[in-house]
């Protein structure tokens, strides 16, 4: 039967609840265990798709083109499965569905109650995922803090499991905070317990507590939350801040915490072979070279916007036996007078996706000044299509160039809606999303990074590349190296006379690991190291 393992925070957000249950599939996929593994949000909305980026962060997005948290990135690269709409659940998308029910008459005139019916709704979901694919063990993480009003629907529901399906059947792992006091020179446990005794007051007993600190706690103080919270001594895992989100699967090892979990669950399987993540982590901690890449996004305030993308930067540097410094620029402050002063000494330009006119002209001039200077060049998505107007304007002699979405009377509308996109009135879940095949041409970057005739990549876009413009770019230096099968989207575009500029309608961010990085950002990583040691 599978097992089922629900992590909840305490005390704070952001404590990395995500990166614990990725780390635990991990570990416990390298047992031989097969994993599935899904995130509840509290928040009404159906999905984060429509959620600034300055409130949400990146939004991550699957094969089947759900919009989701992204944390499903963390759970995607460290346990390396791909992930579904079904991974990741809201309060919105719970309501909305119960809704839909209660119109059509499925509850037979019932009165509809938080519970069970909503409850009734997130069980549904948790077994629906182990329905999909039979796994081993499905772990399951609740968002937000044990305390929020939001919140108290899921833990009620993953409270009644441990009775519907039996205590030896489910886990409960609860990530709080122990927050050290530099004044008085010590860790504090008195959060922790407050918080676990609010979990228990819901009814639910944690069977393992992983302690987030900045410092390493003592024995004594592990004791001592074991006796307060009634759980087992060895059963307190903490997390000391690691340099690398890598490192924190071999710090649960370190303490046994997947043993904890197998034998509690009464899971027969292996030793995790860890040697191919301990490389990883090696490199990362022992790079031989640096590098400075310039990611000139217009929310780089919030640097969680663009998680993936700097997490994809770190594989090709892990493959690169290179450290990526990453140079935040906030495109809007660019100007043509001190573009040299922001961009230069990098050994490499990434400009990213993105909504909205703010900072377009200043990812432009990003694009012209990495195409004048020689610099590799990896435009994405947003930053594709702002690099085919910068060539438009500036090579093809097009004055006035641009994408509809920012100037509806551009003389050369070089990148225009999709067809499809002019009939759609909602927002919410209507771009082209998901995965979709794209056909390489020979003889270009993108093949050789590929070395495939057809690949597979996720999108979120509703612009494209204009075809009308398509014969008059070519002419003047652009390469259309990939497209979708028919010939029709253009998906990958590259300059002929530079050493390495590339940009892609689509995300590759969405498919890297850390153990096997992204073509794209290999190569991209490796031209500009390059450049570096020419």
């Amino acid at each position: 039967m599978t097992k089922f393992i629900f992590v909840t925070g305490g005390v704070v957000s952001s404590l990395g609840k995500g990166i614990t249950a990725a780390s635990l599939g991990r570990l416990l996929k390298n047992r031989g265990l097969s994993i599935a593994i899904q995130k509840f949000d509290p928040y009404i909305n159906v999905d984060p798709g429509t959620m600034s980026p300055y409130q949400h962060g990146e939004v991550f997005v699957t094969d089947d083109g759900a919009e989701t948290d992204l944390d499903l990135g963390h759970y995607e690269r460290f346990v390396d499965i791909n992930l579904n709409k079904n991974s990741n659940v809201t309060t919105g998308k719970v309501y909305d569905c119960v809704l839909k029910k209660e119109r059509r008459g499925d509850y037979l005139g019932g009165t509809v109650q938080v519970i069970p019916h909503i409850t009734n709704e997130i069980k549904e979901r948790i077994f629906q995922v182990a329905k999909e694919s039979n796994p081993d063990v499905v772990i399951t993480e609740i968002g937000g803090t044990v305390g929020d009003i939001e919140s108290l629907p899921f833990l009620e529901a993953i409270r009644q499991i441990k009775g519907d399906i039996g205590r030896e059947n489910t886990l409960y792992v609860h990530v709080t905070l122990v927050p050290f006091l530099r004044a008085a020179g010590e860790a504090k446990t008195k959060p922790t317990q407050h918080s676990v005794k609010e979990l228990r007051s819901i009814g639910i007993q944690p069977d393992i507590i992983v302690c987030r600190s900045e410092m390493p706690i003592s024995r004594e103080m592990e004791e001592k939350i074991a006796l307060f919270c009634d759980i087992d001594k060895d059963a307190v895992i903490q997390v000391v801040d690691a340099e690398s989100i890598y490192e924190v699967p071999l710090t649960l090892k370190e303490q046994g915490l997947d043993d904890i979990v197998v034998e509690r669950l009464g899971l027969k399987c292996s030793e995790p072979d860890l040697s191919d993540w301990k490389r990883i982590v090696d490199k990362i901690k022992n790079p031989k070279y640096c590098l400075t890449i310039a990611l000139v996004g217009k929310y780089v305030e919030l640097q969680d916007a663009y998680l993936s993308v700097g997490e994809s930067l770190r594989h090709a540097g892990i493959y690169h036996e290179s450290k990526i410094n990453i140079k935040w620029v906030y495109s809007a402050d660019l100007t043509p007078e001190n573009l040299g002063e922001y961009l230069c000494g990098v050994d490499g330009i990434l400009v990213p996706g993105g909504f909205g006119d703010r900072g377009i002209e200043g990812k432009i001039l990003a694009a012209q000044y990495a195409r004048e200077n020689k610099i590799p060049f990896l435009g994405i998505c947003l930053g594709m299509q702002l690099a085919v107007v910068e060539f438009s304007r500036f090579v093809a002699n097009l004055e006035g160039a641009n994408s509809s979405e920012f100037d509806e009377n551009t003389p050369y509308p070089v990148i225009d809606l999709l067809p499809e996109q002019k009939r759609v009135e909602h927002k919410g879940g209507t771009m082209r999303l998901g995965a979709y095949p794209c056909r390489l041409v020979k003889d270009s970057k993108a093949y050789q990074a590929f070395q495939k005739d057809q690949v597979w990549e996720r999108h979120r876009h509703r612009y494209e590349f204009n075809n009308d413009y398509r014969e008059v770019l070519t002419a003047k230096g652009m390469k259309i190296s990939g497209t979708s099968p028919d010939g029709r989207l253009v998906e990958i575009v590259e300059l002929i006379d530079h050493p390495w500029f590339v940009g892609c309608q689509f995300h590759p961010e969405f498919k890297s690991r850390p153990d096997r990085p992204h073509p794209l950002f290999r190569e991209f990583v490796g031209a500009s190291l390059k450049r570096k040691l020419k």
